[in-house]
């Protein structure tokens, strides 16, 4: 026995010996990197170097704004400002942001070159470029003083944890030569792991900020989505003169143009798509949006079967059609892309109406439920929104008036709710509708009624649909063709 297990351990420490076996300390020890251009000893912090004159522009993008659209910002440093008694960099910055410019001011700390104040149009922006060109200045700064963590070595095994995923290391990781628009540079690659996939950022010595990145959000399962990326389009440095002052804030222009410019969301639209594949809950404003002017869309997609419950990896488009349902004006191909793209099921849109007055039909199309790169395998569905467009001299388009239509009893709407809720049966329900369609308030043509299928029982999702109705959630259009449906698929059968 004793010989047994003397030849198991050397066969063990054989084994060992000759693989190489993965670990969280073996992860750990990789850490760190040096060369004849990196020695070591060389080390770095966010905002090293960093100057007066100093231009830079960035392509960029964070989760936190509209899920990773991607933006340009571009930034000047002016020089120096007094803020009480701490001494910040002023820099000028412009964003373009599709079709939008946003021109304003940061100030950024000399400790650490986070924004701290600025122009408040550039909040969201100004949120984005802290936490993803200056994010690794939560490990390295100027000096360890005013809660600074000082400057780390690239040959440092690790330069600390991130305490929000489970204390994964952020690690120096390899030398890398890479190419950006700004140029050829000798990177140094730092990152760290999460949900199974590495996140990258290249650094250069004696540099203020990265030069490029790409880092995911940690998820417990599943594909991780983006949390920011970033690539250097231009730097220069003793630029004397504003490369800024150039721009104008589009907002400035819409109101010269005698725009809205400080308006909410407020018109809200709840209805099923034309299939009743999804819900849609969208929101936009202003209320009476006018040509050449802007407005802004926030849509979330919802199930069906949980009103509650937002659908991810939405791939859409939003159109402009004709009344035959013909696309005249597509966002996603004024964005350059073939299809937009919401991870999380809330998608914000912001776009310059171009339609002529009257009432415009705008679409939210969905192509279906899909991870970026993959086209989804189900049909398409879409959900029509008419909106009514205003001259920019504020005339009000003739629009016909509306074809006058019977209001469904509030009867019907409790017994809706009750059938929702499970207090009346399917049967009582189904005397109700047929009462709607005896009384012509409901109409459905001859033909349209189906073959039975296999099974009588009601998909769970019309009585929401239901409920939802009952709650004026949704209006008497999408619960009527909710019913015209069910009877045009044999789910429901109705006699006349």
């Amino acid at each position: 026995m004793k010989g047994s297990l003397l030849l198991i351990s050397a066969i063990t420490a054989l084994l060992l010996g000759s693989l190489s076996i993965p670990s969280a300390f073996a992860q750990f020890q990789s850490g760190g990197v040096s060369s004849d251009t990196v020695p070591d000893g060389s080390s770095w912090y966010a905002g090293e170097g960093l100057k007066q004159g100093d231009f830079f522009s960035y392509s960029m993008c964070h989760v936190d704004y509209k899920e990773c659209s991607k933006f340009e910002m571009d930034m000047w440093i002016k020089g120096d400002k007094q803020v009480g008694s701490e001494t910040k960099w002023l820099a000028e910055v412009a964003v373009f942001d599709g079709k939008k410019v946003i021109v304003g001011e940061m100030e950024l700390g000399k400790i650490a070159p986070e924004p701290t104040g600025g122009s408040t149009e550039l909040g969201v922006y100004r949120g984005a470029f802290k936490s993803s060109i200056v994010w690794l200045s939560a490990f390295a700064t100027s000096d360890d003083s005013s809660g600074g963590k000082g400057p780390k070595k690239f040959s440092d095994k690790s330069w600390g944890k991130i305490g929000n995923i489970g204390g994964e290391q952020v690690v120096p990781m390899k030398i890398e030569n890479i190419v950006v628009p700004a140029g050829s540079w000798e990177t140094v690659q730092v990152g760290w792991k999460t949900g199974g996939v590495t996140s990258k950022v290249w650094i250069v010595d004696d540099f203020p900020f990265p030069i490029k990145a790409k880092t995911f959000t940690h998820v417990s399962e599943g594909i991780p989505p983006t949390e920011y990326e970033f690539t250097l389009l231009d730097y220069k440095e003793n630029v004397s003169k504003s490369p800024i002052a150039q721009y104008h804030s589009s907002a400035d222009e819409f109101q010269a143009a005698g725009c809205e410019t400080d308006f909410e969301k407020e018109v809200s639209v709840k209805k099923p798509t034309k299939n009743f594949d999804y819900q849609i809950h969208a929101f936009y404003g202003p209320e009476d949006p006018v040509k050449g002017c802007e407005m802004q869309w926030l849509i979330k997609f919802i199930s069906k079967y949980d009103d509650t419950e937002f659908l991810n990896q939405v791939q859409f488009d939003f159109l402009v059609v004709d009344d035959n349902l013909k696309p005249l004006r597509s966002i996603a191909q004024e964005e350059g892309r073939d299809y937009l793209y919401s991870p999380s099921g809330q998608y914000i849109l912001d776009m310059i109406v171009k339609e002529d007055p009257g009432t415009v039909n705008y679409v939210v199309w969905v192509y279906g439920l899909a991870r970026e790169g993959i086209v989804p395998n189900v049909a398409s569905d879409f959900l029509k929104i008419p909106v009514t467009i205003y001259a920019g001299d504020g005339t009000i388009p003739s629009i016909p008036d509306p074809v006058p239509t019977q209001e469904i009893p509030s009867w019907i709407k409790n017994n809706a709710g009750w059938w929702a809720d499970g207090a009346i049966d399917d049967d009582s329900f189904v005397q109700g509708i047929q009462f709607l369609i005896k009384e012509g308030i409901m109409k459905i043509p001859p033909t349209s009624q189906g073959a039975a299928g296999g099974s009588n029982e009601i998909p769970s999702w019309i009585k929401n649909n239901a409920g939802w109705w009952a709650d004026g959630a949704i209006d008497d259009d999408s619960f009527v063709g909710g019913i015209q449906f069910l009877i045009e698929e044999g789910i429901m059968s109705v006699s006349s």
